[in-house]
């Protein structure tokens, strides 16, 4: 029976562009039923105990930069740790991956464009024209897209996956939900793996 994974991202998280392709490729091996929820960290982590980056104490501000350059070498993906439109208003673009999945149409190929788009190829994902090429450049229809993430039918289901992803305890970005079991973060794929591969009952907080 195929499983459903609702993961929970958003575009401006390192940890989701280096953990995206992999995950994609795991869920198609298992023919998983992937729900694409992007949602707003900022609106997130005042609910659960998450800090912007700013916010961090210096020490773990230098970690981070580390953890980058390990796992941009372990995935194998092209990543600067420092790229020139970071940090940036991610809510166009999130809301432009939200019309996407309204539209019918599987998000990954333009997932797969836009994360290397700003940590690796120095592009503005605030800016609308951007993201519209981004789009052509994967075949899909950019411009009836723009329009539709400016709609209150997207912002109603933005909110919607805020709401989703605090009720699920998905606290961060990327977060993987397998019947309701939380994985947090792109190290805890190949734990995903294992779940899906043993086809065990979910673990819960209630032992």
């Amino acid at each position: 029976m195929s499983r459903t994974i609702d993961y929970y991202f958003s575009l401006v998280s390192p940890w989701a562009y280096i953990g995206h392709t992999t995950f994609m490729d795991l869920a198609r091996r298992h023919n998983a039923e992937v729900r694409f929820k992007p949602m707003s960290l900022s609106s997130v982590f005042p609910e659960t105990g998450g800090l912007p980056l700013a916010k961090r104490a210096p020490a773990r501000q230098r970690y981070r930069l580390m953890e980058l350059q390990r796992w941009r070498e372990k995935r194998g993906v092209r990543l600067n740790v420092h790229p020139k439109f970071w940090p940036f208003d991610v809510n166009a673009a999130d809301h432009f991956v939200v019309a996407i999945v309204q539209s019918g149409t599987d998000p990954d190929q333009f997932l797969r464009n836009a994360f290397p788009g700003v940590w690796a190829d120095e592009k503005n994902l605030a800016d609308e024209e951007t993201l519209v090429a981004l789009a052509n450049g994967v075949g899909l229809p950019a411009t009836d897209l723009l329009a539709a993430s400016k709609s209150d039918k997207v912002k109603a289901a933005y909110q919607q996956n805020i709401q989703d992803a605090l009720k699920a305890d998905a606290f961060g970005s990327p977060c993987y939900v397998l019947d309701g079991e939380v994985f947090w973060g792109q190290d805890r794929i190949e734990l995903l793996a294992d779940a899906l591969t043993s086809g065990r009952k979910p673990y819960g907080s209630d032992v």
